[in-house]
């Protein structure tokens, strides 16, 4: 700016020296008589020709002084209502003076990250709030069960020993729940206070795999489902074993959930040259295209339905992308024709 008021000034100078002289060689390219109601006023003018000069040139100065020291004001103003807007972004884009286009196009980019941010952290404050309400309430419904039939089991000290059994066995089943329950809301503790960190040593997938699988046995069963693996023999690979065993056993609890009864749950894997390709496939209902876009988000629950039995804190998923991707992995989800598929790749290095 300062180079551009300098410029500004040599400017005025030069251009109210060039038209003076100009006027001088008009003036004398003619013949006057005297008798002009002009003459006198360039007699004088020709007699105080440094002064006039200084004059004409001090009253540019003054002018072109009052604009560059107003521009900039305008500027600090427009930038400081800017920056209030910019506390509070709204839908309206930001507009500056001329001259500030870069600068204005800088602004609306910060002001769109905002929003953004903005309506992310709003989402997620209502996931992790209807959360907190759907545990709230699945908690207080096996707690419920819990109390009465112990309630029960110590009111009715005659009760035969198979409804007593019974009983116990509901207790002991809703118990659990709660404890399932409990454990959701550490995961979604350590979820958000913690960094997940790994511990890698060599271990077998294809043996991890079957492990895992048969854990999950008398689940398929109580479902009407089976469990198929097409798996190499074997498949050593450096990771932390504990950490992706917890993605497995998501993918499979995610599958025994959502399968269709009478089914299979496929598992396979390839060994590439450069990766490993695990693939998790179940049948049942087709996820839709916008919800399988968010299926890895947190809280995000793909059945909204808050059942005891099926109601997780929708962070298995979340977690389990979080591992893959500390392994340098990825993990991906299409569903088509009642077929859902989860692939993790895992670099074979």
């Amino acid at each position: 700016m300062w180079i551009q008021y300098i410029l500004a000034l040599l400017g005025w100078a030069f251009m109210v020296a060039f038209i003076a002289y100009l006027a001088f060689l008009l003036c004398q390219m003619r013949t006057w008589s005297g008798a002009e109601w002009l003459y006198p006023i360039l007699h004088v003018l020709a007699q105080y020709i440094v002064f006039t000069y200084a004059v004409v040139t001090g009253l540019g100065w003054l002018v072109i002084s009052y604009l560059f020291i107003s521009r900039p004001m305008r500027y600090l103003d427009a930038l400081a209502q800017a920056a209030q807007t910019l506390a509070h972004p709204t839908e309206t884009p930001i507009t500056l003076p001329s001259g500030l286009e870069q600068t204005e196009t800088q602004l609306n980019l910060v002001r769109e990250k905002a929003l953004r941010d903005t309506l992310t952290a709003r989402e997620a404050e209502q996931r992790k709030n209807d959360l907190i309400v759907y545990l709230a309430h699945d908690l207080k419904t096996p707690l419920t069960s819990v109390i009465g039939y112990l309630t029960l089991l110590r009111d009715e000290p005659d009760l035969s020993p198979e409804f007593r059994a019974r009983y116990t066995g509901i207790a002991l089943d809703k118990a659990e729940r709660l404890e399932d329950l409990i454990n959701e809301f550490f995961d979604i503790t350590r979820f958000n206070l913690t960094h997940l960190e790994l511990e890698k040593r060599s271990v077998d997938l294809s043996r991890m795999l079957q492990q895992v699988a048969s854990e999950f046995e008398p689940q398929f069963a109580e479902r009407d489902l089976t469990c198929a693996l097409d798996l190499p023999p074997a498949m050593e690979y450096g990771c932390d074993p504990d950490k992706l065993a917890r993605v497995f056993d998501n993918l499979l609890r995610n599958a025994c959930h959502y399968s269709t009864a009478g089914t299979v749950v496929n598992i396979a894997a390839t060994v590439g040259q450069d990766a490993i390709i695990l693939t998790f496939a179940n049948s049942g209902v087709t996820i839709p295209e916008e919800k399988l876009g968010r299926i890895f988000e947190q809280f995000f629950r793909l059945d909204s339905s808050r059942a005891s039995r099926t109601g997780g804190a929708g962070l298995g998923l979340a977690i389990a992308k979080e591992i893959v991707e500390l392994h340098g992995g990825a993990i991906s989800a299409k569903s088509e024709a009642g077929l859902t598929t989860f692939t993790v790749v895992l670099p074979n290095v």
